[in-house]
């Protein structure tokens, strides 16, 4: 049918706008009370402070709904400190409390209608006998409403919310869907009991919706804003303004018998706004309440609730209407004749029971627009909107209007998880579309930044960006730092691991004795029912990958086969990654970087990411055909590229080869068909391993690292599996040239020509946009860490897979060398390619590698000595230059010096450099480089055969040395060395 059609059309496109539902909750109470202006005597004050509990209703109240936006309260006494506050600052509101001298109130209020004229005025009585006098004696222009305060302080919050809902109205209206609730009531000892009385059933409602919301914190505190506004009507023809002005919002009336209508009092003013309000929405609830009892039989013949306005059960009474006839409660399912046959207290049971309930009683509530109401008092909008314009009579039967409320609620609950961090329960599925929380607790940086990819995946189109290729997110959980606190308190750990003298305890052993909470047991048991691929089990400690100190490859990883002979084995397994990730935080590398950036142990906390590992199965292996790591900020641009195109290293296999600083392949994803590196270079360092999952591995034993799960493959494994077909040119010497079709003969060259020249799929493109994304949406450089799957689906598009994103901090100052100035024969060093920016004129030692007896297969041992002499200035605090052969932090030792970023924590500057017969090609791939960068430590390149860089070894040679070990040097001056870095030329000098 055409109309359904429409409608389903309606839908699609509310769905599709990931944004929509959180625009709406930002968009809402634009105007909130942030500042108070209270004045009173000191005695009424104290007596509102002792008596009527002010501050746990003002602040209590807020504090427990979660509300953001706490106000502040200033409190005077005297004309001069009205006129002293206002002058100084901004309020929203002023309340004056009625004293003894009657007189003041009106006072006061001239002094600050003549200082501003619009800043709302609201007294506050003390007790119902005084208003009266004030209402003859005080013009209606300076005081903007009277309110009786008779012991309970709600009041108070009530007048907040009073003010707010009323300028917020407008625009909540027009914004969203907001209901609002009128109140006809002319006394304001009457309105002073009913506001309150209100907010407070309204409020709770959305205190218990927001409880019960599986979402991020975030999210909750956006859909507070939800709520219906309350507006306050004094006469008729007010009220019938504001109704008529949001007749489509209304959602129910509270009205008063007897007040103003056309200028004199009408007994039965309240009937006929019911009558007119009626005409127009037959189905608005009405409260009709009076002091005069024989209103009743009235009210019940208009088929309205009716309430006594002495009952000593107002707000029971009142409850109970909210309840039942807006929504504020459980959903009953009635009957035409009103008898309940089912009750549902969440969205889930309302999804289920829609599908059984009788078409009778879908039709009685779809026709009164129950469902609509019900599901906004429960603060979903997006939903409410979808299904308000919805009429039953749009639909030919009764079995399509039940089809439509499934399709769209069924649409709407798998749609609004996307792009979220949703809570576990029982009915959670682990998918792509979410990331779930196992715990509560931090996230993590590494958390954080997996919650914050998959809210953008979400969130941008990104198909419309990049054509051919799905960008994507592995199956995400996270267990919150909580669970980390709690596996220290409940093992007894606490005392043992943070004791100076237990730093060389085996922390891993222990830790594995140790056991997590029954309740994460449960979950970690559910997770590993949905997932049979490999799992990775990484870090996300508080200062990993944040933005003010990325620890890079400090904590462990563990990539698990997942595939033990039972789930008890399987669940053992993955609790033991667990425990060893924690244990990783107290690892002497850890405290060494948690040291060398000036931190305490006892400040780090652990998350722990648990994702699913891209990739497939070939003959008992698990990788995928693409891991890489891409940077938005290129330090070594070659030919005509720029510095802020970035970069990108790639490789078959797993990342932990990327990551570990191997032979990868580097391109620019700006020009993805330029070769960076001559033929005999690309020949020479073309990746010629791979690590994959060993899904042969059962069993396997944890302490043995990183790579227990792993095995590294030479590249023509990967050839028999069929994986190396789009990434690798076969090298004809012959004519110097390379082809992609890997049946001929020659050596493998793996510079995937196949993608980034032929674009069998849009890699470049993929990493290109990811990184302009993040850059922008991080505000600093960043680094993506990314995997792809060649098989393409049936729309023919591969997978780009983001796993991991890190801010990249570099020094945003332009520091300047004048080149014209530099006068070679007072240089230790020139490079030509360097990181880092500014000047450093504070170091006083300098550690270089003897180059004259370098042996590249005692690159093991020249770490060692390194990692001595750099404790032995951690002890002194002094910083040095560190200069040696080769790439440092690379895991092979046979082209650099294996070393981790903490064990040269006192280098602030660091040069690589190339020797005859060990060349030079430096990698940023890895977590050394990322930590280096980001630590702002300067880091040169020399490379002798290729440029105009230097050092003079002679100068190093003819200093005598403070020490000296097998492979090192170690020299010390009285007076610094000065080091100067052009961040914008990438040149630095050292004098």
């Amino acid at each position: 049918m055409e109309l359904y059609e429409q409608k389903q059309q309606l839908l699609y496109h509310f769905l599709q706008n990931q944004n929509a539902e959180r625009d709406i909750y930002h968009d809402l109470m634009p105007f909130k009370v942030k500042e108070i202006l209270l004045i009173a005597t000191l005695y009424d004050a104290f007596s509102i402070e002792r008596e009527g509990r002010f501050v746990d209703e003002i602040f209590g109240e807020f504090h427990q709904l979660n509300l953001i936006t706490l106000p502040r309260i200033t409190g005077v006494s005297t004309e001069n400190e009205v006129r002293e506050q206002l002058s100084k600052k901004h309020f929203d509101i002023v309340i004056i409390i009625a004293s003894v001298d009657k007189t003041k109130p009106k006072k006061f209020s001239k002094i600050i209608k003549q200082i501003n004229p619009l800043l709302p005025i609201y007294l506050l009585l003390n007790n119902n006998k005084d208003i009266g006098y004030y209402n003859e004696n005080i013009e209606n222009h300076l005081i903007d409403r009277t309110f009786v305060w008779n012991g309970d302080s709600s009041i108070f919050l009530a007048m907040i919310k009073h003010l707010e809902d009323s300028l917020n109205v407008e625009n909540d209206t027009a914004t969203g869907i907001i209901k609002v609730v009128l109140l006809v009531e002319d006394s304001e000892k009457y309105y002073s009991r009913y506001l309150p009385i209100l907010y407070h059933v309204i409020l709770e409602q959305t205190r218990r919706v927001i409880t019960e919301v599986k979402s991020d914190e975030l999210y909750k505190v956006l859909r507070l804003r939800a709520r219906p506004r309350v507006i306050l009507a004094t006469n008729y023809e007010e009220a019938v303004k504001i109704a008529q002005k949001y007749e489509p919002h209304l959602l129910a009336l509270i009205t008063d018998v007897k007040f103003m209508r056309n200028g004199i009092i009408d007994d039965k003013a309240g009937f006929e706004l019911t009558k007119l309000l009626r005409s127009k929405n037959e189905n608005l609830p009405v409260i009709i309440q009076s002091s005069n009892k024989k209103n009743r039989l009235k009210a019940e013949k208009l088929k309205t609730t009716f309430i006594d306005k002495n009952s000593q059960n107002l707000l029971q009474e009142i409850k109970f209407f909210l309840h039942n006839y807006l929504g504020f409660g459980k959903f009953i399912f009635r009957t035409s004749d009103g008898k309940q046959i089912a009750v549902a207290t969440n969205l889930d049971e309302f999804l289920k029971l829609i599908e059984n309930v009788p078409a009778e009683s879908l039709k009685y509530h779809g026709s009164r627009n129950h469902f609509s109401l019900w599901l906004m008092a429960q603060g979903e909008i997006k939903i409410a909107k979808i299904i308000q314009p919805i009429m039953v009579s749009d639909f030919s039967s009764d079995t399509e209007f039940r089809d439509y409320l499934l399709y769209v609620l069924n649409n709407y609950r798998n749609e609004s998880k996307k792009g979220r961090l949703v809570k576990f329960s029982e009915s959670t599925s682990f998918d792509e579309t979410s990331v779930v929380s196992l715990a509560s607790g931090n996230l993590g940086g590494k958390g954080r930044g997996l919650v914050f990819i998959n809210t953008l995946l979400y969130n941008i189109n990104f198909h419309k960006l990049v054509k051919g290729i799905k960008i994507r997110m592995p199956i995400t959980a996270i267990i919150g730092t909580d669970e980390f606190d709690l596996f220290l308190e409940n093992n007894n750990f606490s005392e043992l691991v943070y004791l100076n003298e237990n730093v060389n305890m085996d922390i891993s052993a222990l830790f594995l004795k140790g056991k997590l909470s029954d309740a994460l047991i449960t979950k970690l048991k559910f997770f590993l029912r949905n997932i049979t691929k490999p799992i990775a089990v990484r870090s996300s400690s508080l200062f990993e990958d944040s933005l003010l100190q990325p620890f890079a490859g400090v904590f462990e990883t563990f990539l698990l086969p997942n595939n033990a002979p039972t789930l008890d084995d399987r669940l053992k397994q993955l609790c033991d990654a667990i425990k060893l990730v924690y244990a990783s935080i107290f690892s002497k590398l850890s405290r060494d970087y948690i040291e060398a950036v000036n931190y305490n142990i006892d400040e780090e906390k652990m998350a722990v990411v648990l994702q699913e590992v891209v990739g497939n199965e070939y003959n008992g292996y698990f990788y995928p055909h693409i891991s890489g790591v891409a940077q938005s900020y290129n330090f070594y641009p070659v030919s005509h590229m720029k510095p802020e195109e970035g970069f990108a290293t790639a490789a078959l296999g797993l990342g932990q080869y990327v990551v570990d600083g191997e032979k990868t392949f580097r391109f620019s994803p700006v020009y993805p068909k330029v070769n960076a590196v001559s033929t005999d270079e690309m020949i020479k360092n073309s990746q010629k391993e791979f690590y994959a999952v060993d899904l042969s591995k059962r069993e396997i034993n944890l302490l043995e690292g990183e790579t227990a799960g792993l095995k590294k493959l030479p590249v023509d494994v990967a050839e028999a599996h069929g994986t190396l077909k789009h990434l690798a040119s076969v090298y004809y010497p012959e004519n110097d040239s390379f082809v992609t079709d890997l049946s001929k003969a020659g050596p493998r060259v793996i510079n995937f020509a196949n993608i980034l020249k032929y674009n069998y799929v849009p890699l470049a493109k993929s990493i290109s946009v990811m990184l302009n994304v993040v850059k922008e949406a991080m505000g600093s450089p960043v680094e993506i860490e990314f995997a792809v799957d060649l098989n393409k689906d049936k729309f023919g598009e591969a997978s780009f897979y983001l796993l991991q994103i890190k801010p990249l901090l570099n020094n945003p100052d332009d520091y300047v060398i004048d080149e014209s100035a530099i006068k070679k024969e007072k240089l230790l060093l020139f490079a030509e390619k360097s990181l880092g920016n500014g000047k450093i004129d504070t170091i006083k030692d300098i550690i270089f590698v003897d180059i004259k007896n370098f042996d590249k297969t005692k690159t093991e041992e020249i770490a060692a000595e390194i990692t001595q002499l750099n404790e032995q200035l951690k002890k002194e605090n002094r910083e040095y230059l560190l200069i040696g052969p080769g790439r440092w932090g690379t895991s092979d030792k046979f082209i650099g010096i294996p070393i981790k970023w903490s064990q040269i924590s006192k280098a602030k500057v660091i040069v690589e450099t190339s020797l005859e017969n060990f060349p030079l090609d430096a990698s940023l791939g890895s977590h050394f480089f990322h930590n280096v960068i980001s630590m702002n430590v300067g880091y040169f390149s020399v490379r002798h055969e290729k440029s105009k860089s230097f050092i003079n070894w002679d100068k190093l040679y003819g200093q005598q040395p403070f020490q000296k070990t097998n492979h090192c040097f170690h020299l010390r001056f009285e007076k610094p060395i000065t080091v100067q870095m052009d961040g914008k030329k990438r040149i630095a000098v050292i004098y």
